[in-house]
């Protein structure tokens, strides 16, 4: 879970985006303009900046340099925009920007920048290596390499690198079922979606897209079998 500070001077890409990431289980921040973007980033330190570069006052990129020049670009910054050039996209990559999203944006690209964005360095190897085969192969390529079959084989995925492995949830479960139907489908149920839950990390709409409800529908389903969403938010203990 992460605190994401939203930057746009329109009201209804502000809810939108507060939605789609506060649904997602991230803490969201919002600021219709730079000086209360500046107010916000002083006060809070997000984790990460989805900042507009159309805006009345100041504009993005304008303010993405501001804070590269400051030392201030602590933190990954995503830029929006609905009339974006290529020049601008990377004009902005150049002052640090991570990523450039054209509007109107859709849900898998807003998702998977964010996503990308909050990956650290370590976490990004980490993941990497994570993606070798039992056999030392890593996917694609020769033993232990990208693809260019000269490195060592890759040894060790216990490596101090990698996190420690974590039981998945589980998609086998004992039911009693020497109770009345009603119960013995709640019970089914409840287990099916907190296993889903669990492994979309707390994510409603992979949820929904997985279990093919509607995310209205998902959330008065979850609610009527008193499953604890709190629980399953990405990042929860």
């Amino acid at each position: 879970m992460a605190t994401i500070l939203v930057v746009d001077d329109e009201l209804g890409i502000r809810a939108l985006l507060s939605e789609i990431l506060t649904d997602e289980g991230h803490t969201v921040e919002l600021a219709e303009n730079a000086a209360q973007a500046r107010q916000v980033r002083e006060m809070l330190r997000p984790d990460l900046v989805l900042l507009d570069i159309w805006m009345p006052d100041v504009d993005g990129v304008s303010l993405l340099k501001e804070w590269s020049a400051g030392g201030q670009l602590s933190m990954p910054v995503i830029m929006m925009s609905g009339h974006g050039t290529i020049d601008t996209a990377v004009e902005a990559t150049k002052y640090g920007a991570s990523a450039f999203l054209e509007k109107p944006i859709t849900l898998q690209k807003l998702l998977r920048a964010v996503e990308q964005a909050l990956v650290k360095p370590a976490q990004r190897l980490a993941a990497a290596l994570q993606g070798a085969r039992p056999d030392g192969h890593l996917p694609g390529g020769q033993p232990g390499s990208a693809g260019d079959g000269n490195a060592a084989p890759l040894h060790g995925l216990n490596s101090p690198l990698l996190p420690p492995a974590h039981e998945g949830p589980r998609a086998e479960q004992v039911f009693d079922l020497d109770r009345p139907l009603r119960e013995a489908r709640d019970a089914f149920e409840k287990s099916y979606f907190e296993f889903h839950l669990a492994q979309e990390g707390g994510s409603m709409t992979r949820v929904a897209e997985k279990t093919g409800l509607e995310r209205t529908h998902l959330y008065r389903k979850l609610k009527q079998l008193g499953v604890d969403l709190s629980r399953n938010k990405r990042g929860a203990a």
